[in-house]
């Protein structure tokens, strides 16, 4: 093939993919809405009842993650020629584990671990073709600030790194694709609701800046790509 045939436009046109992440961002809107009628309807609970954890607790949330990417990078000839089309990646929704432990009752550290598989998908005038899936293991540290430790909806914020790891990559339909592997930041905004006892709600929403290089049939083509995934989760969480 050509380089004019290689050269692709990666987009997450999937209808699936985008009512997977339509579900998500609405099962997260549900939760917060029950969460906030549980809150008001508690007076009769003290203080300690309602508290979500406090220093030296751990919370160990299993949750329903969707990563997105707005990824819209041109792609280049060897030569450094523009070939006017562009690169994306799709969305992918799957299970992941957050773990939180509090230093203190204002301050506590999150580490997620999940694995996430994405369609790279090459797109511009006439071409569609699919040209890569990879899985992305993306560990996500961050130190968060809960300003509310006492409410039973503890809100928070967060700010961190993140790590991209890319393995178990298949190439498709005549195509060669690497992706460099590297760090990120990341930053965060969430809450936890207290259910009964050890139990909680979470919903969670982080957005990642990470660069990588897409490497395309031994570099005849390259391009540098922003994933810059929006992650957003929503799960129940158990304190020990």
């Amino acid at each position: 093939m050509t380089p004019a045939t290689v050269a692709c436009r990666v987009r997450t046109a999937s209808w699936k993919n985008e009512m997977k992440r339509n579900m998500t961002l609405a099962a997260a809107v549900a939760v917060m809405t029950l969460a906030t009628g549980a809150a008001t309807g508690a007076s009769a609970q003290t203080a300690n009842d309602w508290q979500v954890a406090r220093k030296g607790d751990w919370i160990v949330t299993g949750r329903i993650t969707d990563v997105s990417s707005g990824t819209d990078d041109s792609i280049f000839t060897s030569a450094g020629v523009d070939t006017g089309l562009n690169v994306d990646v799709g969305n992918s929704t799957m299970p992941t584990l957050g773990f939180t432990y509090f230093l203190t009752d204002n301050i506590s550290v999150e580490a997620i671990l999940g694995a996430t598989q994405h369609e790279i998908r090459a797109q511009g005038g006439a071409t569609d073709v699919a040209v890569h899936e990879t899985w992305v293991l993306p560990p996500v540290v961050t130190l968060q600030y809960r300003p509310m430790p006492e409410a039973r909806v503890s809100p928070y914020v967060g700010a961190g790194l993140n790590y991209m790891l890319f393995f178990e990559g298949q190439d498709k339909n005549g195509f060669t694709v690497d992706l460099e592997d590297g760090f990120g930041y990341a930053l965060q905004a969430g809450a936890d609701v207290a259910i009964t006892g050890p139990w909680t709600l979470n919903v969670d929403v982080k957005k990642v800046w990470f660069d990588t290089t897409a490497t395309i049939n031994g570099g005849a083509l390259t391009s540098d790509v922003n994933l810059d995934p929006l992650v957003v989760s929503v799960g129940f969480g158990r304190k020990f």
